[in-house]
């Protein structure tokens, strides 16, 4: 059994690949079919997997989903969970109790989007030294597991990963026509794309800042703006008032859609100031771009190496991205030699 928060497409192309292979019986939890500030669309009909929504209760103004298979007779060989919230920690107790093997699915996190609290802290370290293993993405979700008490024996790799033959066939037939798109959406020179939610933490802002610095200092740019979010009202009201031209805002766009969108692209920027990894890398770097990242994301350095796929930053440093937001621009044979690499 695995327990996911909700269905992310990515996570329903895993669970309907490990169903294909056959070699293990599968049933996937969700705690809800989504959230306010996903888009994603939701087509049970292409699921080959079981799963179940779990049931919903309530404690004073929270939602909470709610573990029932625990109370069933029988139960998995392996329970694998997220745990960062109070009804992973409670189902977790009550399969240790039933003597359900656990796993838990763990990548690092950031004190810039995290708030620390000694409580949690002091259950992450009970937790992380007597689950039964732990499935993360690289290197640097391994140390957060060594953090927290998990013994190397028990850490196993499973890397994250996008349909590469999905992206590089979908932006490679979009380029055909990336002129004529180009010219009817009004992109001009070099292209910088932001692919996410339009959420503070994301680094949006910061990716403004920058795109004014480039285009006072006379660099040739245009930005285009994927998503939607929570401070979408805002970023527009900020775009407005510093009269900033040569932005596309395209909404959100579904995961069909974004292919022939990095293909209108020269670079694609990800700003976070503390993304546990940032699968829009991934798909980018599929699609034939270099990526612009900060440093506080997951598993990011084995992804995008300065000099060969792309340039690291800080975060929340939009002097030092619009550096590279330059440099990425002067020199556009170089910087797609870093796309195809």
């Amino acid at each position: 059994m695995y327990w996911n928060n909700i269905p992310a497409p990515y996570m329903v192309e895993r669970f309907n690949a490990l169903h294909d292979r056959g070699n293990v019986k599968l049933e996937v939890w969700f705690s809800e079919r989504t959230v306010p500030d996903r888009s994603w669309r939701i087509d049970e009909t292409d699921w080959r997997f079981r799963y179940r929504y779990l049931p919903g209760a309530s404690f004073g103004n929270r939602g909470f989903a709610v573990a029932s298979p625990l109370l069933a007779p029988g139960g998995p060989d392996v329970l694998v969970m997220q745990y960062g919230a109070p009804e992973y920690v409670l189902a977790w107790a009550g399969a240790v109790l039933r003597r359900w093997r656990t796993a838990f699915w763990v990548e690092v996190t950031f004190d810039t989007w995290i708030r620390r609290r000694a409580y949690a802290e002091w259950l992450k370290r009970r937790m992380f030294g007597r689950v039964d293993g732990v499935l993360t993405a690289g290197e640097d979700g391994s140390a957060f597991a060594r953090r927290y008490g998990t013994p190397d024996e028990r850490i196993h790799i499973v890397r994250h990963v996008v349909d590469s033959e999905f992206y590089a066939g979908g932006a490679s037939e979009a380029r055909a026509n990336r002129d004529e798109t180009r010219r009817r959406l009004g992109v001009t020179d070099t292209a910088f794309a932001y692919v996410g939610r339009i959420w503070e933490p994301k680094g949006i802002f910061d990716l403004v800042d920058a795109y004014e610095r480039v285009r006072r200092d006379g660099v040739a740019a245009s930005l285009v703006v994927i998503g939607d979010g929570r401070d979408e009202e805002r970023l527009r009201e900020m775009l407005a008032e510093r009269g900033l031209d040569g932005v596309t805002l395209a909404g959100f766009v579904q995961r069909d859609g974004l292919p022939a969108w990095y293909a209108i692209a020269d670079v694609l920027v990800f700003p976070t100031h503390g993304d546990p990894y940032g699968m829009v890398v991934d798909e980018a770097m599929a699609s034939g771009l270099p990526v612009i990242s900060t440093t506080n994301a997951g598993e990011i350095a084995p992804r995008v190496v300065p000099g060969q796929t792309g340039w690291l930053v800080p975060p929340q440093d939009p002097s030092a991205l619009a550096r590279a937001m330059a440099a990425a621009a002067a020199d556009p044979i170089r910087t797609r030699a870093k796309g195809r690499r």
